[in-house]
This record gives structure tokens, C-alpha cells and sequence, in this order.
């Protein structure tokens, strides 16, 4: 008995003893998660099992973790699907790092609001880390009722050197590592790898060469599960240091510390959720935002740039400095251009990593929408209504447009999956990315292209009406929902109007309320500049700033405002209020320019600077004043920077 040390184990509740393969839950009564037993309990009080430190408390209160000190790992689970009563029936004594004895008061569950929500209140006991330490386990006699508190079995364990556990990097898992890493292709079939708080989480090159049935068969893996064009691992509590033992062999360039952050927030917002139907909803706003703003992040940079170089060459052009058909020009509105021009091909790579599709299949997806004879014909009207095999469909130009890939990306993952399903393997590689991409631009131009149409046609004619009917009422709305528009790329509808106008009356009075909103949106980063401490932030905002008054607004959107999405509505306030005053004061516009940089568009040709240009003066920059006092004021705090960043507690959802 040298080798090994005995363990006492107390019942943490009241009740009837169990068998853990009488619990109704495979993971527990298959015994995945490690040896043990089961109470059904008859009172509330819950104590502890054994004399340890407290590793876990889970953010529902439903499971605690204690770690011995001779090593071994005791997780208490109260209930069966418990996490989704979100913490509710329980009441935790205990925190994370709490040195507790034997017998000891721990928690308070009600019972009674567990068995109305329709949950069994079965409490399951298991040490998880059986297959590396646990030697033998002696219970009592089970079918029998027994007190919390009572000893009710014995664990032999190995004897650990100094009775310490071991630790992370002591080589323990370097075997697994290496046996999983093998498995799953090499490391040259591995993209990236998170991991959440029971499982690795692969991005593999090629799911095909993983051998699923190997690695559910070594010694401290649990199950493989494919989801969310991810390969999962299912290890369980020690998913971290399998994790830290993986990447110590493939490699730190292989690691995402964000993508890990996140993937432990879902897991725990997942199982908060509620699910009425306003909250399904606001979750799928929320979520569509997060997919937009996560695919935009890496381009910020070159969008801010782009904006203010197309803004400098705008107000060079409007004071005659520079001619639009002069070389200088046509190569640097090249430079400023190409990055909004090709913006579906580039958001097609970086939304497919976002959503788990193919990032090249998805970046071809966006220069088929975008090739240039489809351009050509969806400029004109009398060529943009076409057919393909029969089915009439109307074209739309998708340069510069945001929402169209974002559904494609979504899309791809199920398309994908679907292909690989029907097509043989030795034929895979040739056949699947060209089909996905077929189909994925089949369903933008003959489904997405149509819709967009349709209602930007609708939204269009109906502002219109409301202008021509309230000038004021008219700038208010318009104001309102423009850069909600450009989102989903409705504001196509207005576009052709404001150019027809400039082009027939030589004036738009819809443009300058355009105006009005990128200044708002611009104003609404500013004030987070103003207001922010964090470095990273200030930068990131007055680059955005500086883009908007130039008349680009995307890195203002997608950068700060709508990540933290108060900005963006408090913006939204501020631009309808703005474009109210601007269609109160009737401004008018005479070129295809506006925001602050392109201020010579609203000075009256053959007149001068007069009562337009002061109009210009009062509702832009009395817009700007209002964004940056509202945001300032109401919209931002860098709390919300915090909460944004911060991943939260670790929730355990075993069951």
C-alpha cells in the first residue's frame, strides 16, 4: 500500500444511494466523466465530500469542483440539466479558492423548483481525473437511504511524489498531445486550435483526414464532435493542459487567445440564454452584428486610410487643384478606390473564418459577384433585368457591399457539408470548391440581388414621397435609417436617385441629408476618442473619425460603433435630428460629395457662398455637435470597453 493513498468520500446530500450507471445521463452513467456514485436527494443542504480546495463553482451554481491534496479531482453535479435554470434553485456558500472540510456547507438547492421546472435532482458525484489516478473505488451498499456527511466510500489512488498533483507542463498529457496532433492530420493539416471548457476546438484543413475513431479511443479523450467548421475534442476537465500539451508541440503560432476567450463566453452565455421570442431575436441581432463587426476588424485599418485619402483627393478636385481625368488622380483614386471596390472579395475571406466556411472559396464567391461584365450590366437599367437558365432575376452591382457575402459565409458551411456528403472523396478536392461557389453565387445573384431591389426600391420611392410631402419629417427619417441601410445594402435605391437628380436639375436636396449622417457617424467616434483611456481605442476611433468627414463611414461603423452598439443608436438619434435641421433649412447639394471634407458641393454654383453653404455650416456641424455631446454624454463609457473585452467567467456545463 506504499504506492497508493485511501480516500475517504462523504455523501453530499440526503437521500437514496445510486449506482452512476442508474443516472438518466450517458456522460455520467457511461462513466466519461470519471468514476463515482449518485444520491437522489430528500433534503436541500448539500455539504462537502471531502476536505480540499474549491476549484470550480460553476457561474449557474449547478456543479463545484474540489481538488484533494492528494490530487484528486471531486466534481459535484446538482441535478440533471440544471444549467438551464440559470442558478435559480440554488444558493453557493463557497467560492473559487476556498479551503473546505469534510461535512461542510456548501450549498442550498430547492429541491422543489427543480422538480416543477421538470428537472431531476439527482446529485452525481465524480472524480474526473479516474483514468490517471484513481486505482480502486469502494462504496457502501447501494438502494440504501444515507445522511450528508456520512462516509459512503473509499478511493485508492496513486500516491503522488510530496502529495502534490502534478502540473501543467510536467509532461502528463504530452503523450495524449502528441496522439491527438497525429490523428488529426499532422500539424501541417492544422489551422488554428481554441478551446472551450471541456474541448479542443481544431480548425482543420481538411476534416477528412482526421481518423475520428482513433482518437475516441485514447486514453483521456471522451468523444469527437463536428460543428461550426470546427473539429471538437471532447477531454473534459483537463481540457487545459491537453490544450497547453498540444500547442507546446505544434506550436504558439497556432494559438488564438480571442477565439479561446470567446469560445469559453459562449459556452457560458449559452447556457444563460433565455429563449422567449424577443430575447431568440435580440440573440440573432446581436450575433449578425458580432459576425459584421468580427469580419470587418482586419480591414479597419485600410478602410480608415482609403476614406481619408478618397476625402483628400475629393476637396482637391472641388478647389480645381486636381483634374479627375489627370494620371495623378485616376492612380491615387486607384489606391483609395480598390479597397471598397473589392470589399465582398476580402469580407468573403474573412466572414468564411468568422463562420467556418471556406475562406478562398468564399473570396472567389465575392470576385464572381463583383466581375466586371455583371458590374457592367446591373449599371443599366435596360441590361440589369437578365435570366439564367430561364429564371428571370434583376442584377445588382455588389461593389462595395457588406451584407450579401455575410450570408453567403453563412451559408457556405451547410453547402459545404452537404457537397462533401454526396461527393466521392477522390473527386472531393475538384469538384467541392467549385460547386460551392456556384451555388453560393447563384444564391446572392438570383435571390440576395432581387430582395435588396425590391425593398431598396420600396424604401426609396417611399422617402421620397415623405420629402416631397415634409421636407423635415422627410430629413428626420431619412436620417435615421441611411446608415442602417448601408448595412444591409438598401441604400442602392437612393443612389441612382441623387445621381439622376445632380444630373437632370444639377442639385440634390436627399444628398445633403446623406451628408448629414456620415457626419453624425463621425461625430459618434470622436466623442469615443474624446472619452476613451484605452489606447488602442483612441487610435482606431479618430482614424475612424477622420474617414467619416471624409465621406467613408465603414470604419466608424464597423470598428467602434456598432461593436458597442449604443454608440451606433445614439448616432442614429443624432443623424435624424441632424437631417431634420437639414430638411427644415432645405440644404441643397450640387455635387456627388458632401460630409465636412466635401463642403464646396454645397456652395450654389454662379452664386456663391450664400444662404445654402451657412445651411451647410448650421445643420453639419450643429450634427456633429449633437453626436459628440450625445455619445459623449449617453452613449459610451469605457466600462463598456470592459465588458466587450472581458471573458468572463468559466460556466461548466457537463451535463
Amino acid at each position: 500500500m506504499n504506492n497508493q493513498v485511501l480516500i475517504s468520500l462523504a455523501a453530499p446530500v440526503d437521500g437514496k444511494f445510486m449506482k452512476l450507471s442508474q443516472v438518466k445521463d450517458p456522460v455520467f452513467s457511461e462513466g466519461l466523466m470519471g468514476q463515482g456514485f449518485a444520491i437522489e436527494p430528500t433534503d436541500g443542504k448539500v455539504v462537502s465530500p471531502v476536505d480540499g480546495t474549491v476549484t470550480l463553482v460553476s457561474e449557474t451554481k449547478h456543479a463545484f469542483g474540489i481538488k484533494t491534496p492528494d490530487g484528486a479531482d471531486v466534481l459535484v453535479h446538482l441535478g440533471i440539466d440544471t444549467v438551464d435554470l440559470k442558478g435559480e434553485p440554488f444558493t453557493v456558500l463557497i467560492k473559487q479558492g476556498d479551503r473546505v472540510k469534510m461535512g461542510q456547507d456548501v450549498v442550498k438547492m430547492d429541491l422543489k423548483e427543480i422538480t416543477d421546472a421538470g428537472k431531476q435532482k439527482t446529485v452525481i458525484l465524480a472524480i474526473t481525473n479516474s483514468k490517471d489516478i484513481l486505482q480502486q473505488l469502494m462504496t457502501k451498499e447501494f438502494d440504501q437511504n444515507i445522511t450528508a456527511g456520512s462516509t459512503v466510500a473509499v478511493a485508492s489512488i496513486k500516491k503522488l511524489i510530496d502529495k502534490k498533483p502534478q502540473k501543467v507542463g510536467s509532461g502528463k498529457y504530452d503523450q495524449l498531445a502528441a496522439d491527438i496532433v497525429e490523428n488529426v492530420g499532422g500539424t501541417e493539416n492544422i489551422n488554428s486550435l481554441i478551446h472551450c471548457i471541456t474541448r479542443l476546438r481544431f480548425y482543420l484543413k481538411d476534416d477528412s483526414k482526421a481518423n475520428d475513431n482513433a482518437i475516441e479511443n485514447l486514453d483521456g479523450v471522451i468523444s469527437v464532435a463536428k460543428a461550426g467548421g470546427q473539429y471538437q475534442v471532447v477531454i473534459g476537465q483537463a481540457v487545459t493542459d491537453v490544450y497547453d500539451a498540444v500547442i507546446a508541440q505544434i506550436g504558439p503560432e497556432f494559438t488564438n487567445d480571442n477565439a479561446t476567450a470567446e469560445a469559453v463566453k459562449k459556452t457560458t452565455e449559452e447556457a444563460n440564454q433565455k429563449n422567449d421570442p424577443w430575447s431568440v431575436i435580440k440573440r440573432g441581432i446581436s450575433n449578425f452584428i458580432g459576425v459584421l463587426t468580427a469580419s470587418m476588424i482586419p480591414i479597419i485599418g485600410i478602410l480608415a486610410g482609403s476614406g481619408i485619402l478618397k476625402g483628400i483627393l475629393a476637396a482637391l478636385t472641388g478647389f480645381k487643384v486636381l483634374s479627375t481625368t489627370s494620371g495623378t488622380y485616376v492612380i491615387l483614386n486607384s489606391i483609395g478606390d480598390a479597397t471598397f471596390y473589392f470589399l465582398p472579395i476580402i469580407l468573403g475571406f474573412t466572414a468564411a473564418k468568422k463562420l467556418g466556411s471556406d475562406p478562398i472559396v468564399l473570396g472567389i464567391v465575392g470576385g464572381i459577384i463583383i466581375y466586371p461584365s455583371i458590374v457592367t450590366l446591373a449599371s443599366k437599367a435596360s441590361t440589369a433585368s437578365t435570366s439564367f437558365l430561364g429564371i428571370p432575376t434583376t442584377l445588382v452591382s455588389y461593389t462595395s457591399s457588406v451584407f450579401p457575402i455575410i450570408v453567403a459565409a453563412w451559408l457556405g458551411k451547410y453547402v459545404e457539408k452537404f457537397l462533401k456528403k454526396v461527393i466521392p472523396l477522390y473527386v472531393r478536392s475538384v469538384f467541392v470548391p467549385i460547386l460551392e461557389a456556384l451555388i453560393l453565387s447563384l444564391v446572392i445573384i438570383i435571390g440576395v440581388g432581387p430582395i435588396i431591389t425590391v425593398l431598396s426600391k420600396g424604401l426609396s420611392d417611399g422617402l421620397v414621397s415623405i420629402y416631397s410631402f415634409s421636407p423635415t419629417l422627410s430629413g428626420f427619417v431619412l436620417g435615421g435609417v441611411y446608415q442602417a441601410m448601408v448595412i444591409f445594402g438598401l441604400h442602392w435605391g437612393l443612389i441612382p436617385i441623387v445621381i439622376n437628380d445632380i444630373a437632370t436639375n444639377g442639385h440634390s436636396y436627399i444628398n445633403s441629408i446623406l451628408s448629414i449622417t456620415m457626419v453624425a457617424q463621425g461625430g459618434a467616434v470622436l466623442a469615443v476618442f474624446l472619452k476613451t483611456k484605452n489606447k488602442k481605442l483612441k487610435e482606431v476611433s479618430l482614424a475612424a473619425a477622420i474617414s467619416a468627414f471624409c465621406g467613408v463611414t465603414e470604419p466608424a461603423l464597423y470598428g467602434v460603433n456598432l461593436k458597442y452598439k449604443r454608440i451606433f443608436i445614439v448616432a442614429s438619434i443624432s443623424s435624424a435630428i441632424g437631417g431634420a435641421l437639414t430638411g427644415f433649412l432645405k440644404v441643397n447639394n450640387y455635387a456627388l460629395s458632401g460630409a465636412l471634407i466635401g463642403f464646396p458641393a454645397f456652395i450654389t454654383p454662379g452664386v456663391g457662398i450664400g444662404s445654402n453653404f451657412y445651411g451647410y455650416l448650421i445643420s453639419h456641424y450643429g450634427t456633429l455637435l449633437i453626436s459628440v455631446l450625445l455619445v459623449y454624454l449617453f452613449g459610451f463609457t469605457d466600462k463598456m470597453l470592459a465588458k466587450k473585452s472581458d471573458p468572463m467567467n468559466i460556466n461548466l456545463n457537463m451535463a
